[in-house]
């Protein structure tokens, strides 16, 4: 709740109904007027497993007039648009919390089914007349949404032209008399709501507007990785469906051929990657994007990349697993294939970014690495951050380089050609079919320089001492954050160390428990492998005790770390499927705290 005096703003809503309600559609409506206007949006969409049109549809968005790192567990307003499924999430609003709902029903309703009669205590009700002032406007109960959204907006006096302008935006390809009317509909619920006397103290702030000489935008991670790709001059990309990465492709399947390149929709994910493989061989930048079922059935030919020194980059948005596992729920659970699948040796760069500003970097930053280190990179995404909306600041000027590749030498121009020569970088310069004087060997099997097989003890020793060596350049390649530290400085007592999406819950934790006066740093870290351990090493120095919180049962990250830093540690594994709870951190971060004193 925030105080009417102060101009900041955090409020948190959470749009429910079925699909087919407009649910998700409402919720994209809500967080683009509320970024149109300045404010900053974290958002959140959760949809049915099922394809066939029903199930419970999600649309959670958090609107701050500064930077927010997570959804709050507990939101200030809800919106009914389906009260049966919303029953189950009243508990969700917090005290003196409104619940927007349907005071009109179709049909008289059972006892127990309104969502009036499940209302908690200190709980705040409106009650609108929504299917009745979609008949009265449109001639049908369809633009019910766009009535609790216009009911919502005059309530807390929010400007009307950023909602007109979205709204027409939506409906820009269809009859024009289906914008006006939906715009009828949002403006009769918006006189209505601001008629309404008010119950609760929540209010609107002024967002901070800077000049800060870039864009700010509002995208999804999965439609940051795509403009990173973009911005990187992808030049093909190859793909199989698959939830929660498709947009990725499907986005690029517009907007890539307009920049010259090409795209192609494989028979499964073997091909993808096989193609990818292709392509990064002849010169090409390329890519595919995956979930973990698809990551799986790729880590052949990653070994063939690795040991061929071929650049590729994969995109893999993880799910709940094994197998098919939950499709539509988020986890952190493919850590361990993107760093150890496959046969032998394979070691490859993985990068998982932490927010949607980082998959944009981590995109672009992923071809520069994946050619001058000549190796294939999987960047680490999950459903909670591929469908995450976030506004974010991206650079006016293209920050990717056009070409990473380590060229040959004039003077090795005139010498036979060595496509795996050992180097004091143990980078080879590389050459693409058809460059004159660069025709080499290249299998799958063990090589010598000029990529002959050759199988001996002292030749394997050697090449896979190259090839997991010139990895470690990686952790000092510019532009990218490969580790940060947040918080406190220096000693303190208690340490949060995290990866991926799940590092912007341990960051409101961590800013939390120092308003409480707890002692206390996050790490984030980018760089999964090769691990960056000196600054991992120096964060567990400096921390009395450590949490790693991550989305998986068996603590992937901390199985990684925990092989090469042998300071005991607390982890906290979750798998509900949804993003971690704050509260979970906070909790743990305060008993560690208290075990820190007692034991002082």
């Amino acid at each position: 709740m925030i105080d009417s005096a102060m101009t900041e703003t955090d409020i948190q809503l959470m749009f429910c109904g079925s699909a087919g309600d407009g649910t998700i559609a409402v919720g994209d409506i809500f967080k683009r007027a509320m970024a149109e206007a300045g404010f900053k949006v974290l958002a959140f969409d959760i949809y049915p497993p099922e394809i066939r049109g029903f199930g419970k549809c999600i649309s959670r968005v958090r609107v701050t007039s500064r930077q927010a790192y997570s959804l709050k567990h507990q939101s200030d307003i809800l919106v009914s648009l389906n009260d049966s499924y919303a029953i189950p999430h009243v508990s969700e609003v917090r005290d003196f919390g409104g619940v927007l709902y349907d005071q009109a029903p179709i049909s008289a309703m059972a006892e127990g089914e309104h969502i009036s009669g499940h209302l908690q205590p200190g709980q705040l009700p409106y009650g609108v007349s929504m299917r009745e002032v979609s008949d009265q406007t449109t001639g049908g109960s369809k633009a019910k949404n766009i009535v609790a959204l216009g009911f919502l907006a005059g309530l807390y006096d929010m400007q009307r032209e950023p909602f007109h302008q979205i709204i027409r935006d939506k409906f820009k390809h269809k009859d024009p008399i289906i914008s006006e009317s939906n715009l009828l509909a949002f403006d009769t619920a918006y006189d209505e709501g601001v008629s309404t006397f008010r119950l609760d103290f929540i209010e609107l702030g002024t967002p901070e507007r800077q000049d800060i000489g870039s864009k700010v935008q509002m995208m999804t991670g999965n439609a940051a990785v795509v403009r990173g790709c973009l911005d990187a001059g992808l030049e093909t990309f190859f793909g199989y469906p698959i939830t929660p990465a498709t947009s990725i492709m499907e986005d690029l399947a517009t907007d890539l051929p307009m920049r010259g390149g090409r795209l192609l929709q494989t028979e499964d994910e073997i091909s993808a990657i096989a193609a990818t493989i292709g392509a990064g061989y002849a010169g090409a930048r390329a890519a595919t994007a995956t979930s973990g079922p698809g990551l799986a059935l790729m880590v052949e030919m990653l070994g063939l990349g690795v040991m061929a020194e071929v650049p590729s980059v994969i995109f893999c948005s993880q799910r709940g697993g094994p197998s098919t596992g939950m499709p539509t729920k988020t986890e952190q659970s493919d850590l361990h294939l993107a760093v150890f699948g496959g046969a032998g040796d394979a070691q490859r760069i993985v990068l998982a970014p932490t927010n949607v500003e980082g998959a944009y970097k981590c995109a672009g930053k992923a071809f520069e690495m994946a050619e001058r280190y000549q190796t294939p990179v999987i960047v680490l995404l999950d459903l909670y951050l591929s469908n995450r909306y976030e506004t974010v600041i991206l650079p006016r000027q293209n920050p990717f380089e056009a070409d990473s590749s380590k060229k040959r030498s004039h003077q090795e121009r005139g010498v036979p050609y060595h496509r795996f020569s050992f180097t004091d970088d143990n980078v080879s310069p590389r050459t693409v079919p058809g460059e004159e004087g660069g025709i080499h060997t290249v299998t799958g099997l063990e090589h010598n320089e000029l990529g002959r097989p050759n199988d001996q003890p002292d030749m394997h020793l050697k090449m896979s001492e190259k090839r997991h060596n010139k990895l470690l350049g990686a952790l000092d390649h510019p532009g990218i954050t490969i580790q940060k530290r947040f918080g406190d400085e220096g000693k303190v007592d208690v340490g949060i160390l995290g990866w991926g999406s799940t590092f912007g819950e341990i960051l409101e934790a961590m800013l939390v428990a120092q308003d409480e006066g707890i002692s206390c740093s996050a790490m984030k870290v980018v760089m999964l492998s090769p691990l960056p351990l000196q600054p991992v090493q120096e964060f567990f120095s400096d921390c009395r005790e450590i949490l790693i919180p991550e989305l998986n049962y068996e603590g992937q990250f901390a199985n990684l770390v925990g092989s090469a830093i042998s300071k005991p540690f607390t982890r906290l594994n979750r798998v509900p499927g949804v993003p971690m709870r704050v509260a979970d951190i906070l909790d743990e971060i305060r008993r560690l705290a208290a075990q820190v004193k007692s034991a002082a």
